[in-house]
């Protein structure tokens, strides 16, 4: 009984810490993007979803009160910038402008959305959980749900149509705010 409900209150929090790659993965998806491209990004901020709370795990509860402000700082900045380029980027005709999650921007996107994780990662070393069991749930919760929202922004694109990539512009400036002012 108390492994299962361990398991659930884990899977509710790797649904919490997920719904940022959720919704910026839904206006990143409007993007043209193809299939590879979209499990790669998955698969990578799933990884990274595993990476950091592991590494909040690794140096406990002493420096969390210390840097958790910082993290939500740093991914809002980031995710302002990434849909602020965004945006702009779509009044320009040519490719060569546009933002994508390829190489290093992949990498900064992968690590705005799971900085949220390391804080947490403080609190739960603390409280015992098995560390292998926590990291796979986070890891694959994570990486589904920006499969989904990946997806979904891919079959809005198609509705929205050149308006698509200035709507996940805003989206993601607009969450970038929101973390940087909650």
């Amino acid at each position: 009984m108390f492994f299962s409900t361990e398991l659930l209150s884990l899977a509710l929090l790797a649904v919490g810490l997920s719904m940022d790659a959720f919704s910026i993965s839904l206006g990143l998806g409007m993007n043209k993007m193809r299939l590879k491209r979209i499990a790669l990004i998955g698969l990578v901020i799933g990884c990274f979803h595993m990476i950091f709370p592991m590494a909040g795990m690794l140096l406990g509860h002493a420096l969390s009160e210390q840097i958790g402000q910082w993290t939500a700082l740093a991914s809002g900045v980031l995710l302002f910038f990434i849909g602020a380029h965004m945006f702009f980027a779509a009044f320009h005709t040519s490719a060569q402008y546009r933002w994508q999650p390829v190489g290093f921007g992949l990498w900064m996107l992968a690590f705005s959305v799971s900085l949220d994780s390391f804080t947490v990662g403080f609190s739960l070393g603390i409280s015992g959980v098995t560390i292998i069991i926590t990291l796979l749930i986070f890891g694959i919760v994570s990486c589904l749900f920006t499969w989904i929202g990946l997806l979904l922004g891919r079959r809005l694109q198609s509705f929205f149509g050149i308006y698509s990539e200035i709507f996940g512009g805003i989206i993601l400036s607009g969450f970038g705010i929101y973390m940087l002012f909650s």
